[in-house]
């Protein structure tokens, strides 16, 4: 087998996650309106995936660490194809919650994958393929939105099936791809600890951990400015650019395109240029100058908003893997996926905390979401300023067992 292999099934099961995702997000709540939702019902059940990530983000992680990787990301891929099998039958609200909650299970499984690419990257090189992971964020977001809303349009008012059969029939590709070339990571298990499922507590106690707290803190608040963004930027652009839906599309997809570039192909160079430590610090300050400059161009100077989005994008695929890279080279080799998945939990409570923040702040006034994130990533800045001073004359690498 190819020693890329691996990487390659990896990224091809989260992209499948992310297009699921990114199929659903769209017409979500066009059929939870047929299904004669309410406006906070409509809330409660888009809440509900990102809840389910924070909670099992972690239990898949803890456990990959317990009994491998390959049979955690082997279930939770089963999950997530059963859930969309439910998904196409869904017609009515009850059902609806039911394949979200599962969605959302199935789906966290992003932290095993990260666990497994630490397991199997040197120091050096995790950076690099950690940003495979965000490029395949980067695809998943352009892709899923329109293909979501073309199958959903074929499936007819009250219904989703053609939604739900094809990203169930995509699921089931991955596990196979999945099952036949994804072979164990782990090749020296440690001694096994108790297993614990508990998302809160064990969240508490790695937050007492000074590295690696500081790096949860960051990317809460980093994941929580952009999440603001994006819940945001549609209503501005439709409101004060007079945009129609097909162009708020394009404008997303020129995002997702853009960070998809970056993590995808020009991470690993500019990490061995800049290191991770430094490319968080420029990742910030561009997120920064992104979001605070965003809904300042005249509305007949739209275009200058690209500079903004271009800043926005590539500050997202500069945090996203370094991030990820610092977590990695700081746990513990029998903690990996702890780690990483109380990392995926606590970005799963910004995505929750961000939009919230986001809407009460553009009903004071259109710039206060770009605003208040600009200020955000300043101050995530001057922490991954601390961070990086004190880890100057440290080698955060560990042997890979």
């Amino acid at each position: 087998m190819k020693s890329k292999s691996p990487i390659f099934v990896l990224f091809i099961t989260i992209l499948i996650d992310l297009l699921g995702f990114g199929l659903i997000i769209p017409i979500l709540p066009i059929f939870a309106i047929e299904l004669k939702a309410t406006s906070i019902q409509i809330g409660f059940i888009a809440g509900l995936y990102s809840l389910m990530n924070f909670i099992f983000a972690p239990f898949w992680g803890t456990l990959s660490d317990k009994i491998g990787r390959r049979p955690v990301m082997l279930l939770s891929i089963m999950v997530t194809m059963l859930a969309y099998v439910f998904f196409a039958f869904t017609h009515n609200l009850t059902f609806l919650i039911i394949s979200r909650i599962f969605a959302g299970i199935g789906s966290a499984n992003i932290s095993a994958a990260q666990a497994y690419i630490a397991d199997i990257t040197e120091p050096k090189d995790r950076a690099k393929n950690m940003g495979l992971i965000g490029a395949a964020f980067g695809l998943g977001f352009i892709f899923g939105p329109p293909v979501g809303g073309y199958l959903k349009s074929i499936s007819g008012p009250g219904s989703v099936d053609f939604v739900g059969y094809v990203a169930a029939g995509l699921c089931a590709f991955n596990l196979l791809l999945a099952y036949f070339y994804l072979p164990e990571s782990i090749k020296h298990k440690q001694p096994a600890k108790t297993f614990r499922f508990r998302p809160i507590t064990d969240l508490i106690f790695e937050l007492k951990k000074p590295v690696i707290s500081e790096l949860f803190v960051i990317n809460f608040i980093f994941i929580c400015a952009f999440s603001m963004m994006q819940i945001t930027a549609s209503i501005l652009w439709i409101d004060r650019y007079l945009f129609n839906e097909k162009q708020v599309g394009f404008v997303f997809m020129f995002i997702g395109l853009t960070s998809a570039i970056v993590q995808g192909g020009f991470v690993g160079k500019l990490t061995k240029t800049f290191g991770e430590k430094k490319l968080l610090l420029i990742g910030s300050i561009l997120m920064a100058i992104g979001l605070g400059t965003l809904p300042f161009a005249p509305v007949d100077m739209f275009y200058l908003q690209l500079i903004s989005l271009t800043c926005i994008a590539l500050a997202n695929g500069c945090i996203t893997p370094s991030l990820s890279s610092l977590l990695s080279q700081t746990a513990g080799s029998n903690e990996q996926g702890q780690v990483l998945g109380m990392n995926q939990s606590f970005g799963s409570l910004a995505r929750v905390a961000g939009p919230a923040l986001g809407g009460l702040l553009y009903d004071v006034h259109f710039t206060m979401p770009y605003i208040t994130g600009g200020v955000m990533m300043l101050f995530t800045y001057w922490l991954a300023t601390g961070l990086v001073k004190r880890l100057k004359n440290q080698e955060i690498e560990k042997p890979i067992l």
